[in-house]
């Protein structure tokens, strides 16, 4: 079994909507936010009826996680109506709370829609594989295809992040959002930084996510070529934000990304 299948695969903990998510890394070494992000809504999932995928989830982070220890995750039904589900999850290691996220669900229902791009920028076959933009997190970076193109300098500037899985993925919608809210988190507050000329990679600041919010519209395929592109519309008081669109290879906007994290000078 490849190592995202099995992050994703939470398994029945010893109490009532319990999970536990698996380990990311070795010990010793930071647990990577998107992993709290996709196993807080695997959990959730778990709790909710196959007719109502996820509409949106906002998660905080509260404390660092251990790589290499298991999560546990306490999933609250805060609502069951005739067409919608809130969840509340809840992270532990040990005593330790790490994470806290809120989850709804909704049945589809007819209505206007948009939000395609006409022409995405380049063709992600022509590119560099690059990896992630900072050190590398405890995540299998073999089982993902990650090339960057970043474009312009200052306010201006554009970080597009083109991804694919590269292992075999069942033909399951929600597994492949899953995986999409994995990756999502990839270094993506690095933009707040790019904006004054620094970068995480470079590790000139404290940085890190604090907040991260992802409102699903449409179904993507991580066995696919997506596009996340993101800015950094404003930074202050040691945080900034930075707002995406998840594209897909078909133009279709798949997911709108909003993360706010640390980007503290180091004392």
């Amino acid at each position: 079994m490849s190592k995202l299948l099995e992050l994703l695969d939470v398994r029945a903990g010893q109490g009532t909507d319990s999970w536990i998510g698996a380990a990311s890394g070795p010990a010793g070494k930071r647990a990577y936010g998107g992993q709290f992000v996709a196993q807080s809504l695997a959990a959730a999932v778990r709790t909710v009826g196959e007719d109502r995928p996820p509409t949106n989830m906002h998660l905080q982070f509260l404390r660092g996680g251990e790589a290499g220890d298991d999560v546990e995750y306490s999933v609250a039904r805060v609502f069951d109506g005739r067409t919608a589900s809130a969840r509340r999850v809840d992270s532990r290691q040990g005593d330790r709370l790490l994470t806290t996220a809120t989850v709804s669900f909704a049945t589809a229902l007819a209505g206007p829609q948009h939000g395609r791009r006409p022409q995405l920028p380049q063709d992600p076959e022509t590119l560099p594989q690059t990896g992630p933009a900072g050190p590398a997190p405890s995540m299998p970076l073999d089982e993902l295809d990650i090339r960057i193109a970043d474009d312009g300098v200052g306010d201006a500037f554009v970080r597009r992040f083109w991804w694919r899985a590269t292992v075999a993925l069942p033909d399951n919608p929600l597994l492949h959002t899953l995986l999409a809210a994995y990756v999502t988190d990839v270094y993506m507050i690095d933009p707040a930084l790019q904006v004054h000329g620094h970068s995480m990679r470079a590790r000139t600041h404290r940085s890190g996510t604090t907040d991260s919010s992802i409102w699903f519209h449409r179904p993507v395929r991580a066995d696919e070529w997506n596009l996340l592109e993101t800015v950094s519309p404003a930074a202050a008081r040691g945080r900034g934000v930075v707002t995406g669109s998840l594209i897909r290879a078909d133009g279709v906007i798949a997911a709108t990304v909003t993360q706010e994290g640390l980007i503290a000078d180091r004392a």
